[in-house]
């Protein structure tokens, strides 16, 4: 197998990843479950951290995914006035 065809399989699996912790960040904010979208969140900025290391997402793109993921679970969790 050549090298490009098997970090292609890794990039592949790795990005599948990331939009799976999103989406499970995602799910449990929309179902109202502030505690497990904490616990989700630390896992998709965890993977995040991991790929933007590895070189398969840009570091920028990492850290602009992990801001709009915060200030969604803030804006959810603030306390309305």
């Amino acid at each position: 197998m050549r090298s490009s065809a098997r970090k292609q399989l890794v990039n592949k699996s790795v990005k599948s990843l990331l939009k799976t912790r999103e989406k499970k960040f995602l799910d449990s904010l929309k179902a109202g479950k502030s505690e497990d979208a904490q616990v989700a969140l630390s896992a998709a900025v965890s993977a995040l951290d991991k790929a933007a290391k590895k070189g398969v997402i840009h570091w920028a793109k990492a850290d602009r995914k992990k801001s709009r993921l915060s200030l969604r679970l803030a804006s959810a969790t603030a306390p309305t006035l």
